[in-house]
């Protein structure tokens, strides 16, 4: 009963948040089905008469169906950037071969009478088309359609990893925050939704042919003005703030936005927490789709930069990111906040009191019994589990896990020994310690406001009122927010405001 009623308190807290993500759910599902539809079903008419041709399309249409979601998505960003094209593109694939295949089969397999008495009422190619071979054809298509629409509702939700929204942001933000709550609203929304239209679509086989080009065409013009007016709404002076997965950048880009409303109360801000990782919120900044995101010093160099060398000192970090960027994509870093989030590796404190370990390199000792579970940006990372095994001289099985599954993981004791963060709310809640870098291999984190010169020059009292934040915050304190967030359910709006207020950064 407590469980249930978790989930009602969280539906109930989040419901303005769900039929905000229903929505961009549902755009993203129209589009996507509405133009696979206008490929597949003309395409299938055309190569009817053409059966090899049909053969290699429905191959070609199966192939594209088998390539993962995740890494369609990878192979689009570099070609179309982020966020709702190529989530829809990527859709379009996967929905092709239903509609292709079943408008194929409807229209070969009539029966050849039908088609004589057609031919010998004198009609046209295209009147029998029409009159005759769609209608009888439309059953058939119509399932088609219906099982493409199912199966990109489902697929829709991956689309959140890229900043196109959905409900998927209730899956990615549950897992993240070890909240099976959000997660069973994400899901069970889907799967309601693509029953809903699932249900809808089959109205359609038992309407008349005609009505059903009438509906689809008011479909068309509705949506397309509605898309229209929602692309000319969004031309306006609006400054969009993204942040990366987790509490601690929701709680960054919350105070951003405060900070830029203090000073200015009519500053249209739009935040997108959860938007990404680094490379897709960079690709976004770069293309103008989003405006300012935290970024940390560290990953500037490693990941944005690709620095030959990395300084030792905090400042030096920073200064030559600062210089990279502005040189190399014409990016402005603001000045960074007082904490390190730097990388850590971690075990239960109870495995570190047994077996005497303080630092990294005292795991040699243990190597034969340890199993981990690591993040797979850690474990790419040069500066990552790359550099530990080499600097340490360490070798040990890892699993690639995603960030909190890690931890629920080590608390079961799947596993023992993990890659961190140093303000990681986690390390509290499951009680872990983390060893002591002793051959100082990580290099500085600092978060910085990033934004393009171009925007930092257009707009002078932001960049003064996020500088604001410059020198603020220490390491306890964020992991303090970290943890009214992540354990303690508090709101990141509510968790930022109290920290601006308290340290007299924004008016009360």
């Amino acid at each position: 009963m407590k469980k249930v009623a978790n989930f009602m308190q969280t539906l109930d807290a989040r419901k303005v948040a769900l039929v905000q993500a229903l929505g961009q759910h549902l755009e993203i599902s129209f589009w996507a089905l509405l133009i696979a539809v206008m490929i597949a079903i003309p395409l299938a008419i055309w190569v009817r008469r053409f059966p090899k041709i049909a053969q290699v399309i429905l191959q070609l249409t199966g192939v594209l169906q088998t390539i993962p979601s995740l890494a369609l998505l990878g192979l689009l960003i570099p070609l179309v950037g982020i966020g709702t094209v190529p989530a829809i593109i990527a859709l379009v694939v996967y929905a092709l071969l239903p509609i292709f295949q079943n408008t194929y089969v409807g229209l070969t397999e009539i029966d050849p009478s039908t088609e004589e008495a057609a031919d010998a009422m004198g009609m046209s190619r295209s009147r029998k088309l029409l009159r005759v071979e769609l209608p009888m054809a439309m059953p058939i298509i119509i399932s088609g359609i219906r099982t493409s629409m199912v199966l990109i509702i489902g697929t829709a939700t991956l689309a959140a990893l890229i900043g196109a929204g959905g409900l998927g942001n209730f899956i990615l933000l549950g897992i993240d925050r070890n909240n099976t709550s959000l997660i069973l609203i994400g899901a069970i929304s889907a799967a309601l939704l693509a029953i809903m239209m699932s249900f809808l679509i089959s109205i359609l086989q038992k309407m008349k042919f005609k009505y059903v080009l009438i509906l689809l065409s008011a479909i068309i013009v509705v949506g397309g003005g509605v898309a229209g007016y929602t692309t000319i709404s969004q031309l306006n002076n609006k400054v969009v703030i993204a942040g990366k997965l987790g509490a601690e950048p929701e709680i960054l880009i919350n105070m951003y936005r405060d900070l830029i409303r203090d000073k200015d109360p009519r500053m249209d801000v739009e935040l997108k927490p959860n938007f990404g990782k680094t490379s897709f919120l960079f690709s976004a900044l770069k293309s103008n789709q989003i405006n300012v995101y935290p970024e940390f010093t560290g990953t500037v160099l490693e990941t944005l930069t690709h620095a030959k060398q990395t300084p030792k000192s905090p400042r030096a970090i920073y200064q030559l990111g600062k210089n990279q960027l502005a040189q190399q994509d014409r990016m402005t870093y603001l000045k960074p906040m007082a904490y390190n989030n730097t990388y850590g590796i971690a075990v239960k404190t109870s495995f570190a009191k047994r077996n005497k370990l303080r630092t990294i390199q005292d795991l040699q000792s243990v190597q034969g019994k340890l199993k981990a579970g690591m993040s797979m940006e850690f474990m790419d990372r040069s500066d990552g589990l790359k550099l530990v095994e080499r600097r340490y001289h360490l070798k040990f099985p890892v699993k690639g896990m995603e960030p909190e599954l890690r931890y629920r993981a080590i608390h079961d004791n799947q596993i023992n020994v993990i890659d961190c963060y140093s303000t990681d709310s986690e390390l509290r809640q499951y009680h872990l310690t983390v060893l002591k870098d002793n051959k100082h291999i990580f290099p500085t984190y600092q978060g910085a406001p990033l934004m393009t010169t171009k925007f930092a020059k257009k707009h002078p009292q932001i960049v003064t009122s996020l500088n604001k934040l410059a020198g603020k915050i220490s390491e306890k304190q964020i992991q303090e927010m970290n943890y009214e967030v992540n354990v303690l359910e508090k709101s990141p709006a509510s968790v930022a405001h109290h920290y601006l207020i308290k340290h007299h950064l924004i008016r009360e």
